[in-house]
């Protein structure tokens, strides 16, 4: 081989080289942009806030720990649902607080004069709970129409298509007696789809009163309160209608109440088309907005907000992986 034949191979094979020095270098970025991306999506969807984390599969209610016994005296719990045309799904609510057995509950479902067939569901109940159709002026009314004149210790409301877990009355009304000084408690929840399958599950760490001041990460459908705090505070503010929960959370810090994440599943919340939480986004972020400018007397941007919240949802993120791994168990 003659010294031009090789130094043209030489050249060709050095070109051959930068070429796949650079596909290797390329590759590598792309593969750092995926990280990336998915650090991103990760820090803008939550765990908590994720609601389709696998396919759906059935919920095993008989996996969950079983309540504790429930004394004679057990405190009287008021729990309301707020209905309107969820007919499809409120048998499901209605059936998940009723099998609970407890002893002292009054059990209200405050409908909105639905006219999906919920009213025949209603009557098909009989005397087990109580029921009122009639027009209102939206969610937030038809809580405060259920609450009024109850007489009771603990109360909670939850939606015509969330679910309470096996076991959750007993469990609250235990760690109430217990606790005395402790004002309100939530939980972990499962997330189910429109047919009642698991599609998810939010562990969450301790209470963080900073964070809840810049975003709502109390799962509502877990939260149970003292009557001393509705009493002090006053009932749900019928101004909002998205984040009236969030509000009477901010209200009952405010007050200085003694907030506490418990270390259990309770309830279910439930994902589908018709969804409120989905229809009335942009009230929700007006509503929001006027909450935050309330609490912190300025209105924060995204960036401060992520900022804020960083701290608890890095926690979240651990709590998350730490369940799922089975770390932790609940």
């Amino acid at each position: 081989m003659d010294d031009e034949h090789r130094q043209r191979l030489e050249q060709r094979l050095e070109l051959i080289e930068n070429r796949v020095a650079l596909l290797e270098r390329n590759l590598d970025l792309v593969a750092s942009g995926q990280r990336r991306s998915s650090l991103r999506r990760l820090w803008r969807r939550p765990p908590m806030w994720t609601f389709e984390q696998y396919p759906p599969r059935l919920l095993d209610l008989a996996a969950f720990p079983p309540p504790p016994s429930t004394p004679a005296n057990a405190p009287r719990i008021a729990m309301v649902t707020p209905s309107y045309n969820h007919g499809q799904y409120l048998g499901a609510t209605i059936e998940s607080i009723t099998s609970q057995n407890y002893p002292n509950l009054y059990y209200h479902i405050q409908d909105g004069a639905s006219i999906d067939g919920t009213i025949d569901l209603l009557k098909s109940r009989g005397d087990d709970i109580s029921w009122r159709s009639e027009p209102d002026n939206g969610q937030s009314h038809a809580i405060n129409l259920g609450f009024a004149g109850t007489d009771c210790e603990i109360m909670a409301y939850l939606n015509s298509d969330d679910m309470l877990l096996p076991g959750t009355l007993a469990y609250v009304a235990d760690y109430f007696t217990s606790h005395p000084h402790v004002d309100i408690v939530y939980g972990h929840r499962v997330f189910v789809d429109r047919e009642g399958l698991e599609v998810g599950r939010a562990v969450l760490p301790p209470h963080d009163g900073r964070a809840l001041q810049y975003a709502d990460y109390v799962p509502q459908e877990t939260m149970f309160w003292r009557r001393r705090v509705w009493d002090r505070i006053g009932p749900i503010d019928e101004s909002f209608h998205f984040a009236m929960d969030w509000d009477f959370i901010l209200r009952a810090q405010a007050a200085g109440f003694k907030f506490v994440r418990l270390p259990r599943f309770l309830a279910c919340f439930r994902i589908h088309d018709a969804q409120k939480t989905a229809s009335t986004y942009a009230v929700g972020v007006r509503e929001m907005g006027i909450l935050r400018r309330r609490v912190l007397g300025f209105d924060p941007t995204q960036l401060q907000i992520r900022r804020a919240i960083a701290p608890y949802l890095a926690k979240q993120l651990a709590y998350h992986y730490a369940y799922k791994l089975g770390i932790l168990r609940y």
